[in-house]
């Protein structure tokens, strides 16, 4: 496609370019700002310049869009021996003796052992992209992190504050297979050199926090982290932080702040997380699946890893596939698996079948929704979904079938974005107020044509125009209504003007 997400990316406060674009030549994103900030705080280049970097980038985006073009090759679905999460519906035991029974802690010693080097290299060739939405290649962003210390600590945190609407993959890892985590986190401290692993629950979950709490203490007692963690010399301790229900606090510089017990507001950037992060020292926010993924991948191999997918989409993913199915679940399969076989092999199907389909929001509430047209074919995984115009996300897949009000859905969504935005930025804080006021009209049909462009540019007025990712969440979903179900926008009009008229000829 020739509309390229790169481009809404503002172009103030850049690095050095030929530095910068390396960075990126293998990386193709899905939330711009997030990315962006992901990669200008693991650059760690000294003096920024204004330099405008949105035609490189679109250039780099379409060039490895073309590369990845679809291939006769199959995805799916995933054999049980290929499974990472083995306990995701809580049937066996998650405390550490059934966590050493499925293979967890197995061989972590030796892990260790083999160094930072190693394990970045080991998830380099996994191929492994951030699983919390933005995508960033893990082993790239991990290697920023191990750098000669400066003197200053440096820190992991964990970032369980899944507060997505649909999202719900997190809450499986933690409060079934919580070790996976724990080991998770000493390996990717190591690789990054941390000295500590902080892991951000969200508040609301409570019988998660308490299996993560046990977890962590009975790894403790078997000195499998702590002081010489794994009788390997290496001192790694992990703190279990609870949230107080702020979706914001997701925002990896939102999360820092709430750890620190300030208000959970992103920070202006830079400085970034990589140089100044938690505790003003050197940290990495990275996704609980991502983490937890990590010894399975070292133990297994980057190999075994990269063999599932479509080059730069490689690897398992938890799929979270809820709405109007008939078996809402979480299962673990393989990336590029077609999404129309991902929902009707583990889900069930579309209640009333495949026909009924409407739309499906593709990646969590703020991805832009795809119509049932797009569906039937496209694949599950980061570059298909940006070429048919939405996101990958988090893999939450949200159905919705014909019976669904499509207008009052979009507006549901954007009461979410205007209760939980900071109000720190202008844009989000008074554009996602309006687009709600004017949504609610729309849902009525209380409206003129015209205002269905005015809500579109309103949308555009938010977008990269915001220190965090909210208000890109908040937009796209009204961007991909007005995209696809115009026609629906207008006719709820023309139905609410008739009406107008007909009790106006009454009176």
């Amino acid at each position: 496609m020739s509309s390229v997400h790169f481009g809404i990316i503002p172009s103030s406060r850049f690095a050095s370019l030929p530095q910068f674009v390396s960075c990126f030549e293998n990386f193709q994103g899905q939330t711009p700002d997030e990315n962006m900030a992901s990669a200008l705080s693991l650059c760690r280049i000294g003096h920024l310049q204004k330099v405008n970097l949105c035609p490189v980038l679109s250039t780099i985006q379409v060039r490895n869009n073309a590369d990845a073009a679809p291939t006769s090759k199959t995805y799916g679905p995933l054999s049980d021996s290929d499974r990472i999460f083995t306990n995701l519906y809580g049937r066996h035991d998650w405390r550490l003796k059934g966590a050493l029974k499925r293979g967890d802690w197995y061989k972590t010693k030796e892990i260790v052992l083999k160094g930072a080097d190693w394990i970045i290299n080991e998830v380099k060739a996994s191929g492994l992209r951030g699983r919390g939405g933005a995508g960033f290649p893990s082993g790239l962003k991990w290697s920023f992190m191990n750098k000669p210390s400066d003197g200053r600590p440096k820190y992991l945190c964990v970032n369980a504050d899944e507060g997505e609407p649909g999202t719900c993959k997190d809450r499986e890892i933690m409060r079934h297979d919580p070790h996976k985590l724990v080991e998770g986190c000493l390996v990717a401290g190591k690789a990054m050199g941390a000295q500590a692993a902080y892991i951000y629950i969200r508040g609301e979950f409570y019988n998660e926090a308490s299996n993560m709490q046990v977890a962590i203490s009975e790894a403790y007692q078997a000195g499998l982290i702590g002081k010489n963690a794994c009788g390997t010399g290496y001192d790694f301790d992990i703190y279990m932080h609870r949230g107080a229900g702020a979706y914001i606090c997701g925002e990896e510089t939102a999360l820092i702040e709430s750890i620190e017990g300030k208000q959970g507001k992103p920070r202006l950037k830079p400085p970034f997380p990589a140089d100044v992060g938690l505790f003003g020292c050197p940290t990495t926010v990275t996704n609980v699946e991502t983490v937890a993924v990590a010894p399975t991948i070292c133990r297994r191999g980057g190999a075994w890893f990269a063999s599932f997918g479509r080059p730069r989409n490689t690897g398992t993913k938890l799929f979270n596939i809820s709405g109007h199915v008939n078996n809402p679940c979480t299962v673990e399969e393989e990336m590029s698996v077609p999404l129309r076989e991902l929902i009707e092999r583990h889900a069930g199907g579309v209640r009333g079948g495949w026909d009924n389909l409407l739309f499906v929001i593709p990646g969590g509430s703020s991805t832009p929704l795809i119509p049932k047209h797009v569906c039937d074919d496209v694949m599950m995984d980061f570059d298909a979904l940006i070429a048919a115009e939405t996101s990958f996300g988090t893999a939450a897949v949200i159905v919705m079938d014909k019976s669904t009000d499509i207008i009052k859905a979009i507006a549901r969504l954007i009461v979410f974005y205007k209760h939980e935005s900071c109000g720190q930025c202008t844009p989000c804080r008074e554009g996602i107020s309006w687009m709600h006021k004017m949504m609610q009209r729309f849902v009525k049909g209380d409206a003129k044509p015209a205002e269905i462009d005015m809500l579109w540019e309103i949308s555009k007025q938010i977008e990269g125009h915001t220190i965090c990712a909210l208000g890109d969440g908040a937009a796209w979903p009204v961007q991909g209504l007005i995209r696809h179900f115009r026609p629906e926008i207008e006719n709820r009009m023309k139905q609410y003007a008739n009406c107008q008229e007909a009790v106006a000829a009454k009176n």
